[in-house]
This record gives C-alpha cells, sequence and structure tokens, in this order.
C-alpha cells in the first residue's frame, strides 16, 4: 500500500516557542525548518510513502521542503487559527481527495528529525491493517502520525492528550516495534536530547551543533 503523507508546518517565526530554554528565539526558526527538512527527507525515502504534502503558508518552509520533492499546500485562509493543526490537515485531505480519492492518508507531525525510512515504513505497513490507525509519541501522551485507509476519513485530533483523543475516537493505536524514531517529536530541550541519541538527520544535526547542548 502507498501511502500521501501529510504534514503540518507552522510558520517558522512561531515554531517551537517550548524550546525557549535551549534555543533563542532567533534559532528556533532555523532549528524548526531543519526538523521538517529532514522529516520530508525521510518519508520520501520509505518504500510505502508514494508522495508527502505540507500544509503552510511559510514562504521559506515551502521553498525548501518544494525543493526536496514535497508538494505545497497553503492553508486554508476561512479556518479557525485556533484549530490550525486540525484545519491544516482537514484542508489538506478534502483537497487530496479530489486529486487521489482512494489513496490511503496518514498525517505526520513536521518534528521527527530522527525519522528513519525503514522504520516509518514498518508503522505504515502496521497501519494499514486498520481503517484508521495512530502511533503514540515517545512522551506517551500525543500523537506523531495518525492514518486513515482508502475510503475512511483521517478525523484528526492532535493537540493536547491527543494520544487519549485518537483512542476515544475509535483510532487503533499501534504498538510497532523498533519505531523508536517515528516516536521521537521535539517539542523540548530533553526532546531534543533525545532525537540526537538516537541520531537526526544532516540539517538537525549541523543545527544542533550550533547549540552547544549539554548532555548531547
Amino acid at each position: 500500500m502507498q501511502w500521501t503523507l501529510v504534514v503540518p508546518v507552522k510558520p517558522l517565526a512561531r515554531a517551537k516557542s517550548r524550546l525557549a530554554d535551549t534555543a533563542a528565539g532567533g534559532v528556533r526558526p532555523g532549528l524548526a525548518l531543519a526538523f521538517a527538512q529532514d522529516t520530508v527527507a525521510a518519508a520520501l525515502a520509505s518504500t510505502a510513502v508514494h508522495g508527502v504534502v505540507v500544509v503552510t503558508d511559510d514562504h521559506l518552509a515551502g521553498r525548501e521542503l518544494a525543493a526536496l520533492g514535497a508538494r505545497i499546500v497553503p492553508d486554508d485562509p476561512q479556518a479557525d487559527p485556533a484549530d490550525g493543526l486540525n484545519a491544516a490537515l482537514r484542508h489538506a485531505e478534502a483537497l487530496l481527495r479530489t486529486v487521489r480519492p482512494r489513496s490511503p492518508l496518514a498525517a505526520l507531525n513536521a518534528d521527527l528529525p530522527a525519522l528513519r525510512p525503514t522504520e516509518l515504513t514498518r508503522v505504515l505497513e502496521a497501519a494499514a491493517a486498520f481503517p484508521r490507525a495512530f502511533l503514540p509519541d515517545a512522551a506517551g501522551t500525543g500523537t506523531t502520525l495518525l492514518a486513515a485507509t482508502p475510503g475512511r476519513a483521517l478525523r484528526p485530533a492532535f493537540g493536547p492528550d491527543s494520544r487519549l483523543r485518537h483512542r476515544r475516537s475509535g483510532a487503533t493505536e499501534l504498538t510497532v516495534d523498533e519505531a523508536d524514531s517515528v516516536r521521537q517529536d521535539v517539542d523540548t530541550g530533553d526532546d531534543l536530547r533525545a532525537a540526537l541519541a538516537l541520531g537526526v538527520g544532516p540539517r538537525t544535526a549541523a543545527a544542533a551543533a550550533r547549540l552547544l547542548i549539554p548532555g548531547q
């Protein structure tokens, strides 16, 4: 099964505010872009992925991610800003259904800098067995991937406690061995250190090296 992945990317100037204890405000946009670049590059290298669609209004992120091979879709101008991530995913899903109505879709976080293509393939193969499925994050409260097989809506419920909300929505929680890189998103300095321990992509490695993170 060949999946289309939807990756929402916030405006870089507002991204990764919870990394304030690790990266100064002027550094965080570049770090967020590096996360997204390494995530998209790894996703496109997965044998289970047909293509990656990035939803963003950030011109720099759009240009750099398009250069990697992603299709760029702007955010819905009519969407409620309070429902940003989920609105972006629903908007992209609606557009994609007009082009590839029978394609399986998966929403993937943009902050998975340690993502390994083989591990993503393993997760998507597991998700193919269920109408809707999700993978919890390393912290155990969030979600890094939400998948829907052909004919099923994503019904995203990202945000605080999304693991519980996706489970309550009827999505199957995936338990996949050797998929740590798909679960390790980065919101805090501790998350970044954990991702670095797994081994991040080249752009994140270069950006993180400039931070001189203790324990790296």
